[in-house]
């Protein structure tokens, strides 16, 4: 960065100094010079934007011989939101700090042009406003980058109880207009690396999520089961899950978490270990979900709720013990080939702490096909806006019936994404499968 004094100019000419005067001249000018590429020495090399600002602060305070400083770097896409983004300030006396006031900011979004006041308690500018007791007077100086002012340089109380002169103000000015850019990248480059963490972040979220999920297939003699997960975003809210519960006994389960995102995966998180927790600990599928219920009524924000299907499959019977907490009803393809509906159980969790959840228990023959799935397969929407539906997801299956599990949840999945085409993903979609051979 290279910093240059700005020349000092008279509106009605040219002024022929004395010699005195012009060694006085030439005396500023190089003084500034080195105060310029000194503070350019400081500040160039740093990314740290409140080691750069500070910096900026302390070398104004000296060149300007005022008592305290402060850079206030603003929120620009709006002159209305005239909101603080960073504030950092650094003091040559050991008063308290003086507070930047919005109404000075508000000033210098409209007329970005620097402000010096040397009679506080009788200035206009003062009058009305709230102001600390002890200042005196104050200059006030845009930081400009392209036109827009990103921040706003202000120095308090000119030392030894003097004025700010036209001179400080010029060169506070340069200053500010020197060093603006310098800030500036510094801003977006910690931007740039808190973007970047915080990619990081969700990827480690997204993988973390994917472990909790089950690794593989349960091997069941006589069946064949399969799930699957794809998240509309990184991580999602959607979560399968299956639990062995005993020799002959398999909890298999969905659930679907309000919202999407990260807000949404911690809680399926958490959904999903209380599942697991009531999994290994009560008799049936409606006490194990009104049990969870509870549980998670007492632990979740009222605006959060979940959809369940949570049902333990027999080996030993070959029959499916349900409860449908909300979820949309799975299909139950058997022998007959016309599908029915699982929707016995209840409401959603976590809304009424308290309530009679029932179950039902069907039985599975050979051939008989349940698909549960989330509303994120049913409701995929095409640039149309028209939705993949339950009719064509019955459909579908009915088509891979025969095929395994594996490659039924596959030809689902593939006729949704033949359907939406080049519309985005919406919402999570899940689905799992449960085949008796």
């Amino acid at each position: 960065m290279t910093l240059h004094p700005m020349e000092p100019h008279d509106i009605h000419g040219p002024t022929r100094l004395s010699p005195e005067g012009e060694n006085r001249r030439l005396k500023r000018a190089v003084e500034e010079l080195s105060i310029l590429n000194d503070l350019a020495r400081a500040i160039g090399a740093s990314f740290n934007l409140k080691d750069i600002m500070r910096t900026i602060i302390h070398r104004s305070l000296r060149a300007i011989r005022a008592e305290q400083g402060v850079i206030t770097l603003v929120d620009h896409p709006s002159y209305d939101l005239m909101e603080t983004l960073v504030r950092t300030m650094a003091s040559s006396s050991q008063s308290p700090p003086y507070h930047f006031s919005q109404s000075l900011l508000g000033w210098m979004h409209l007329n970005k042009k620097p402000l010096m006041v040397n009679d506080s308690h009788h200035d206009e500018w003062f009058h009305g406003n709230q102001w600390d007791e002890s200042i005196r007077s104050l200059v006030c100086v845009p930081m400009m980058v392209k036109s827009t002012l990103i921040g706003v340089l202000t120095v308090y109380n000119k030392k030894e109880e003097s004025s700010f002169t036209e001179e400080d103000q010029r060169l506070l000015a340069i200053i500010a207009g020197q060093s603006a850019q310098v800030v500036e990248n510094a801003r977006l480059y910690e931007e740039e690396h808190a973007l970047h963490r915080m990619k990081e972040e969700v990827r480690l979220a997204a993988k973390i999520q994917m472990d909790l999920l089950p690794q593989s297939s349960p091997v069941v003699p006589g069946y064949d089961i399969a799930g699957k997960s794809i998240p509309a975003q990184l991580v999602g809210g959607d979560t399968y899950d299956f639990v062995p519960v005993d020799d002959t006994h398999l909890a298999v389960c969905l659930a679907d978490v309000s919202g999407k995102g990260l807000p949404a995966s911690l809680l399926m998180a958490h959904v999903q270990a209380t599942l697991r927790g009531q999994t290994l600990t009560t008799p049936t599928a409606a006490v194990c979900v009104g049990r969870a219920n509870k549980l998670l009524f007492h632990s979740t924000s009222s605006d959060k709720f979940v959809s369940l299907f949570y049902s333990r499959l027999d080996t030993s019977s070959h029959t499916l013990a349900y409860c449908n907490a909300g979820h949309d009803r799975p299909f139950h393809f058997s022998m007959s080939g016309t599908p029915e509906r699982l929707g016995t159980g209840g409401i959603i969790l976590s809304i009424v702490e308290d309530f009679p959840f029932e179950e039902e228990v069907i039985p599975l023959f050979p051939g008989s096909v349940i698909v549960v799935y989330s509303d994120g397969i049913t409701e995929a929407v095409n640039l149309q806006q028209a939705q993949f539906g339950e009719a064509k997801l019955a459909l579908v299956v009915a088509a891979h019936r025969t095929e395994g599990a594996a490659d039924i949840i596959d030809g689902i999945i593939e006729a949704v994404r033949a359907h939406v085409g080049s519309a985005l993903q919406a919402d999570d979609m899940t689905i799992v499968v449960i085949k008796r051979l």
